[in-house]
């Protein structure tokens, strides 16, 4: 089968249409609790730990910075290898009646394109559907990539797994109960219907990768809190290199963590920060035989949605061609805390004053100027995390 574009393999896939999948009981899940607090009850699955969305944001990150330093007979050869890899999601967009609206740019600018970038815990491949099973895919990972209409940045703004919103057709739940539900367009639909963002594009993955990913370019360099035990081995606090194996531990820790799901959230973005730069500064795109190793690993569990092709990927990189690290900003929704559903589940409270304006910020492809003149609005990704 070719893609879009008429020139590349893809392999595309059905998903469950919004509100065709029936969610499994959910436990309470180990976000810290607070008292007294109570939302409408919902039934929401059962999930692992997130691992997944890291190699989902570093896929997407890395094609579009790649691309344009692969010159000549190395970027056509780039572009067939990495296309074989990735896989397509029939239009997820389909069948969603409310979309949030587009930017409104004025002639001769271009508008912020907005990526919802999802990260599952199924160990099955991210769009292939033989192995789909109802309930069985859920997302523990919710993040929006937005490069800005200028090309010059790239906001990373990632929305609790836990966050008690409304699910369009199923009421209250937990954000992530969308995905088991109804797929990438529930998934979608309930996003928008959050945020007022317009989604231009989707990306899901799983976590196989992590490891070989990290390994790949060398390890990745963490500047540590405290001395700690990852993997088995003892770290002082400060600058650390950590291997693939160590990588994933310290992403998947959260029971020591003050700040539980909370401290792991920026403990992955941590990670990709660290991965993004490491990328910049080894020379993995100056040499051929590196780039290909880390694309061909990067893109072996992403999918994205079939609109997003691999010529608009270089196009998009080629406006990105001047970014570096310092360039992505990292950040989570504001939230007024923890509590718990009437059903008993532990659930995160956005807050919804300090978010309006933050996702408008979004929508409106402000988000740098908006951070600049409101600094104490929204955290960033400290230089040293818990």
């Amino acid at each position: 089968m070719k893609s879009p574009d008429g020139i590349l393999p893809t392999v595309r896939t059905h998903l469950p249409d919004p509100g065709s999948v029936p969610a499994k009981e959910e436990d309470a899940g180990a976000a810290p609790s607070s008292h007294g607090t109570e939302a409408a009850p919902t039934s929401t699955p059962r999930r692992r730990p997130g691992r997944g969305w890291r190699i989902a944001l570093l896929s997407v990150l890395a094609v579009f910075l790649v691309l344009t330093l692969a010159a000549g007979g190395l970027a056509l050869w780039v572009r067939h290898s990495i296309a074989s890899g990735i896989e397509t999601i029939a239009n997820p967009f389909a069948g969603i009646a409310t979309r949030a609206p587009q930017q409104s740019v004025p002639a001769g600018q271009e508008p912020a394109t907005n990526i919802l970038v999802l990260g599952t815990d199924s160990r099955t491949s991210a769009s292939d559907p033989s192995q789909w099973e109802e309930g069985a895919q859920r997302t523990d990972a919710i993040m929006i990539l937005q490069v800005s209409g200028d090309r010059k940045t790239v906001s990373v703004m990632s929305i609790p797994r836990d966050s008690w919103v409304d699910i369009p057709g199923h009421g209250q739940g937990k954000i992530n109960a969308a995905y088991s539900y109804g797929g990438p367009s529930l998934t979608i639909h309930t996003v928008e219907s959050l945020t007022g963002i317009h989604i231009d594009h989707f990306a899901v993955a799983n976590f196989e990768s992590f490891v070989a990913l990290t390994d790949d370019i060398g390890g990745v360099r963490i500047n540590l809190k405290t001395p700690q035990t990852i993997a088995g081995q003892e770290f002082g606090a400060g600058p650390q290199t950590l291997n693939g194996t160590q990588a994933l531990a310290y992403t998947r820790e959260r029971s020591s963590l003050p700040g539980g799901d909370f401290d792991r959230v920026k403990r992955q973005q941590t990670w990709m920060r660290s991965i993004v730069s490491r990328v910049l500064a080894n020379g993995t795109l100056s040499s051929p035989t590196q780039l290909y190793s880390f694309l061909k690993t990067a893109t072996r569990t992403v999918a994205v949605d079939e609109s997003f092709t691999i010529n608009q990927m270089q196009s998009l990189a080629l406006g990105t061609r001047h970014l570096r690290s310092n360039d992505i900003k990292f950040m989570t929704v504001p939230t007024a805390g923890t509590g718990t559903s009437a059903d008993g589940q532990s659930i995160v409270l956005l807050d919804v004053d300090a978010d309006a304006p933050l996702f408008q910020a979004f929508a409106e492809d402000r988000v740098g100027v908006y951070l600049a003149e409101n600094p104490d609005a929204v955290e960033l990704l400290p230089a040293t995390v818990n």
